[in-house]
């Protein structure tokens, strides 16, 4: 066996691979000893089949298929021994490939065409600048998360006067032009109405100060602006006849019911934070200031490491790539595309490589490296945020486990966690290697920069 490379310019080289018959004939006997033993042929006794009948039958498809083997060994062992910089996938040549003829041939020569990656050097110092986002925990962040505590202790109580939210309870009836209940008309017992969810004022207005008993007159296609699944709930009619159902309506005050939210208590201090540990509602409040602060360190990373791919994409500068082979690559990944997908990605997809070559270098140079408890830890860490994001910011160590082992059974899944991990290690890293210009701005200010 016999495999060299030429260059054919800097990013392109032809990889040519020769393939005698000691390379693959050992194996081809094996596989036809094994399908002797298999074959099933009329006449002949399981195993007793002459080589030569195996020969004629599955020689030429067992000879293709242990070439192709070796072929595939000597390709992939010739660029790793090498350390060959390969972009994709090697291409089969289409110009200088002799013809293959496995019935005759004995040895055979494959000509591959290797996309090779650019070269140059990606590094970061401390004379390079770069804004780093600390997004503000405001104090209505903090009281929105402590009133999402309250509201699940909270509780509904009846109360005699009608307020903003609160909820009404009664008997709705349909009034004729006159204003007097109309006979045959609508009537629903025990409605139940939220005035403060009305799109028209006028209408919501009526309901201030309401008290039990009272009898009100409202038009709800004027109160929920024509909305007819709105209507349709209300009054209890089809989608259709709700839409044209204009009518004035009675609304007699049966029940006025109020939330009132929860008490902080320790009790929602231990199921939040972990057995006592806050006492007060001031260290409550410190607590879920950490939590808030802590989720936005990762939001700040990601931003941080999209003004870094910036700053390095302009050092850099424009790589020279094989856009030819490139393009055929990229053909031969989205086969159901035409070729206008591929004009009109390939651009795109460039600045996407550039970017994960330069990362590359980065990982390498930084001695990034990531263990199976760093996906772990990583899996962890995104159920810890799921549960955040429902107010449980103390998680029990063996729930975490299970949803951790749960994620990692799915490919996608540890893909996305390895990614995450190389991505934060990267971002530690280089934030101590340049020389960062923090920015404190507001969580709106700091959304508003991916719209």
């Amino acid at each position: 066996m016999n495999v060299s490379l030429q260059n054919i310019d800097k990013v392109s080289a032809l990889l040519t691979v020769k393939l005698e018959k000691a390379d693959y004939q050992e194996k081809v006997d094996k596989s036809l000893k094994s399908l002797r033993q298999k074959a099933q042929v009329p006449g002949f006794r399981p195993g007793m089949v002459p080589m030569s009948l195996v020969k004629k039958m599955y020689g030429k498809s067992v000879i293709a298929e242990e070439v192709n083997k070796a072929l595939s060994e000597a390709v992939y062992k010739y660029i790793q021994d090498n350390n060959v910089s390969i972009l994709g996938e090697p291409l089969p040549n289409e110009d200088k490939q002799p013809e293959i003829d496995f019935d005759t041939m004995e040895e055979f020569e494959f000509l591959f065409d290797i996309a090779l990656a650019p070269e140059f050097k990606a590094e970061v110092d401390a004379k390079d600048k770069v804004d780093y986002y600390l997004i503000d925990v405001t104090e209505d962040m903090v009281n929105n998360q402590v009133k999402a505590y309250t509201q699940r202790n909270g509780k509904y109580e009846k109360v005699d006067v009608y307020e903003d939210k609160d909820m009404l309870k009664g008997l709705l009836a349909e009034l004729d032009e006159n204003g007097n209940t109309k006979e045959g008309g609508i009537q629903v017992e025990g409605a139940v109405m939220m005035p403060s969810y009305m799109k028209n004022d006028e209408q919501k207005a009526i309901f201030a100060n309401a008290k039990v008993n009272d009898v009100l007159v409202f038009n709800p296609h004027t109160a929920w602006e024509g909305n007819a699944a709105e209507l349709s709930s209300l009054l209890k009619i089809d989608k259709e006849e709700a839409a044209e159902m204009k009518s004035n309506f009675s609304y007699q005050v049966e029940e006025v019911t109020r939330f009132v939210e929860g008490e902080l208590t320790q009790e929602i201090f231990d199921q939040v934070c972990g057995k006592d540990v806050v006492k007060t509602e001031e260290e409550f409040r410190v607590k879920i200031k950490e939590v808030i602060a802590n989720q936005f360190v990762a939001d700040s990373d990601y931003k941080f490491l999209i003004d870094v791919r910036k700053m390095l994409m302009e050092k850099v500068g424009k790589l020279e790539f094989p856009d030819a082979l490139l393009k055929r690559i990229m053909r031969m990944n989205n086969q159901d595309k035409d070729e206008k997908f591929v004009d009109d990605n390939y651009d795109k997809s460039i600045e996407e490589l550039t970017w994960h070559l330069i990362k590359e270098q980065l990982v390498k140079a930084n001695d990034i490296k990531v263990e199976q408890e760093d996906v772990v830890n990583m899996a962890k860490e995104a159920t810890r945020a799921q549960f955040a994001q429902y107010g449980m910011m103390s998680v029990p160590e063996d729930l975490l486990e299970n949803y951790a082992k749960e994620m990692l059974k799915k490919k996608e899944s540890v893909e996305g966690l390895v990614n995450r991990v190389v991505e934060t290690k990267l971002a530690s890293a280089l934030k101590s290697q340049v020389k960062l210009n923090n920015k404190t701005i507001s969580a709106e200010e700091f959304n508003k920069m991916f719209e």
